[in-house]
């Protein structure tokens, strides 16, 4: 048993499972185990790549091209990648954990073919482009929410656009949309149902026209309004307590 294969996958593993941790730390959906499996796995390939077929020709005039398993494994890590990214919402999720197992299979493959300072170095700007990152970019640049509203009239709608405003928040993009409902079927306090009359507020009054008159010609409208607002990311969270503060009268439908 060649003992330094066994130093190769051992480092591969040591490195996989580093970068694994940290992805378990920040409870995404591939963890230690995965990465350390998928780090282990390249280096193997690697090396049977390179040294499993020493003896399967003897001819001088032919050579063994070492690359062709390796190879299988840059395509391979694709299908296990594509398994955690997450089409959801308008939202794409799992991209980073599915980079970090593509790179993870080059770290374990370059471990494999004995390259232990390259591929220490790679594990190294990985954890710095994941932890690092992570902490620095939420206190730079702008981000996204996405809100969507509810309510009976547009005045509240309105109220909320003046309360952006004021905020200095920028809408990036806006609709509004209105649904009309008819009158709506009612029942009189003799227990007889009216087709066409509806109890208008603080009237309980069944047995004069004008009441039907005035229920039937009634419409009830129901306005929907989507907002894409551009914060500030060391804000995002502040702001979004602070927005849900100034909506009376208004449902919010959602938020992300």
């Amino acid at each position: 048993m060649n003992t330094t294969f066994l130093l190769h996958i051992a480092v591969a593993a040591f490195l996989g499972g580093a970068i694994g941790m940290e992805r378990g730390y920040r409870a995404k959906e591939a963890g230690f185990r995965t990465h350390f499996l998928v780090a282990l796995g390249a280096a193997l390939f690697m090396i049977l790549s390179a040294h499993g077929f020493d003896g399967a020709l003897t001819t001088e005039g032919h050579r063994l091209d070492v690359s062709r398993i390796a190879a299988q494994v840059v395509s391979g890590i694709g299908f296990i990648g594509a398994g955690t990214i997450i089409f959801q919402r308008q939202m794409v999720h799992g991209l980073t954990t599915a980079a970090g197992l593509w790179v993870t299979a080059a770290i374990g493959m370059a471990a494999g073919a004995g390259m232990y300072g390259l591929a220490t170095f790679t594990t190294l700007l990985v954890l710095i482009g994941l932890e690092a990152l992570n902490w620095l970019l939420p206190h730079i640049g702008h981000r996204n929410i996405d809100v969507t509203l509810c309510a009976n009239d547009r005045a509240s709608l309105q109220a909320v656009l003046q309360h952006l405003k004021d905020d200095g928040v920028a809408i990036a993009n806006f609709s509004l949309s209105e649904k009309a409902f008819g009158p709506q079927p009612v029942v009189s306090p003799d227990g007889s149902v009216s087709p066409s009359a509806i109890a208008l507020d603080g009237d309980s009054t069944f047995d004069g026209e004008s009441v039907e008159t005035k229920a039937a010609n009634r419409v009830f409208r129901r306005y929907t309004m989507k907002l894409e607002l551009k914060t500030s990311r060391s804000k995002y969270g502040e702001q979004i307590l602070h927005f849900m503060t100034g909506l009376d009268g208004v449902e919010i439908e959602s938020i992300e």
